[in-house]
């Protein structure tokens, strides 16, 4: 299983995926606590330390991969990731990754332009 994209672990874990974003975050979590009672807990730490750090590309980073690593080792675990990847995939808001993007600028008169696709965060021009 390929890791689950980064930006999209950032966008539900800081909300602007909208209330149902915020469903498929906690259902992610509900999913990575769920273990034997003998086994170590795995992929927590990573989803707790995004949780409070929801901007941290290198905390999406790690938790990606805890995931991936787990989905690996168990594969009941990978088949519930991989249903509860093809739904926060679909949700409005969080697609990240390949797409069609078409900017087009015509004209003389243009000083700054700036063309981007699945920004996170601030975008600042100047002082």
């Amino acid at each position: 299983m390929d890791p689950i994209a980064p930006e999209l672990l950032m966008a539900l874990a800081s909300g602007t995926a909208g209330a149902a974003g915020q469903q498929v975050w906690t259902s992610l979590r509900d999913l990575v606590r769920r273990r034997p009672s003998d086994a170590e807990p795995y992929a927590e730490g990573e989803l707790t330390a995004l949780a409070q750090e929801a901007d941290s590309a290198q905390r999406a980073t790690e938790l990606a991969e805890a995931l991936a690593l787990r989905a690996r080792q168990d594969p009941a675990f990978a088949e519930a990731l991989a249903a509860w990847r093809r739904e926060a995939e679909a949700l409005e808001g969080t697609r990240t990754g390949a797409g069609d993007v078409r900017n087009v600028i015509s004209g003389g008169t243009q000083n700054t332009v700036i063309q981007a696709r699945d920004v996170h965060g601030s975008i600042n021009l100047g002082g």
